[in-house]
């Protein structure tokens, strides 16, 4: 039988592993991931996450050997999480001088000067009622929690946070914090912008490791819900105008639509935020020996540049860059 080949041959392009690396569209580099870290107050302290293999609450006296092997595997940019022993009603360990991520910070900064901490700026891990904001009526006050929210931005950026990353949405938050920044003379520190957070399941876990589960209700009256698409692009485009510098989508892998959004609509950096649940169950089943990790991970990670993101908060951080420097 002849064939008549009027087609087109697409498989020219995938005949060898390096004809298939010369065509290649998206690729992931190690500057590219962001890696989140937790912090606890006490001593010799390196509590494993029970729903996060191989990620820990860390003592500050024994951060600067985990931030050595950020360093030594050449990831440029850590997230800082607190979580302190004692809480209140509005999260005052958030923005007093002595709080738990100000003084990472500047242990970090002491030993590490070129490592980029972006500081996560809400008030979660730090309220007795695990909120993101002061409690008025049984709800979140949006516009007294700002006033909160900015003291917290810039107690962190004193401390020498290189970023600010405020996760709270609430509304006007980026416009707030920006005036405090500038007004406290931090004109040139950046604002990296949760701008579309979903109210999501997939955050199940982040919460054992950070202590931040809220004790009443649940945070569907500020954060997002995930059926709506539109409303991702009002949300960034109020922070667009309001001066946020970056971009996040949270969470990554079931939005990787809205994050394809943020990208054909905003020239901002666009963050994709590889949230605790999409690591928690690829680590389970890989426990399970039921997935290839190293290319599930791989392929899921690309698929997020693919979308338009050029940075990934992601707790694959760590593994990523040891594997990309084993492909080297």
């Amino acid at each position: 039988m002849s064939i008549n080949a009027d087609f087109k041959r697409h498989r020219r392009l995938r005949s060898s592993n390096a004809m298939r690396t010369m065509v290649r569209e998206n690729h992931l580099r190690i500057e590219d991931f962001i890696y989140p870290m937790f912090v606890v107050e006490g001593e010799n302290v390196k509590n494993e996450v029970p729903s996060m293999p191989g990620v820990y609450q860390v003592s500050m006296d024994l951060l600067l050997a985990e931030v050595k092997e950020v360093v030594e595997l050449d990831i440029k940019s850590i997230i800082l999480f607190g979580v302190p022993n004692d809480k209140d009603e509005v999260g005052t360990g958030a923005f007093i001088e002595t709080g738990i991520v100000q003084e990472a910070t500047r242990l970090i900064k002491d030993k590490y000067p070129e490592v980029l901490i972006v500081a996560d700026t809400c008030l979660c891990e730090y309220t007795s009622h695990g909120h993101c904001g002061v409690i008025h009526n049984h709800d979140v006050d949006n516009d007294e929690s700002l006033k909160l929210l900015a003291r917290t931005a810039v107690s962190q950026a004193e401390a020498g946070a290189d970023i600010i990353a405020p996760s709270n949405m609430m509304d006007g938050f980026v416009k707030v914090i920006r005036q405090a920044l500038d007004e406290a003379g931090y004109t040139n520190i950046p604002i990296m912008s949760y701008a579309v957070k979903y109210a999501s399941a997939f955050y199940g876990p982040f919460r054992d490791a950070a202590d931040s589960t809220p004790q009443f209700g649940d945070r569907k009256t500020y954060q997002m819900d995930p059926a709506n698409r539109l409303e991702a692009l009002r949300e960034a485009e109020s922070d667009v105008e309001e001066g946020a510098d970056f971009l996040i989508v949270k969470p990554a892998l079931s939005y990787l639509d809205i994050v394809r959004d943020v990208r054909n609509n905003f020239n901002l950096p666009v963050v994709a935020y590889n949230v605790s649940g999409e690591y928690s169950m690829v680590k389970a089943a890989a426990l399970n020996g039921w997935i290839d990790e190293k290319a599930l991970v791989l392929e899921k990670l690309t698929s997020m540049k693919r979308a338009g993101a050029d940075l990934i908060i992601s707790y694959f951080a760590k593994d990523v860059a040891k594997w990309l420097k084993e492909n080297e």
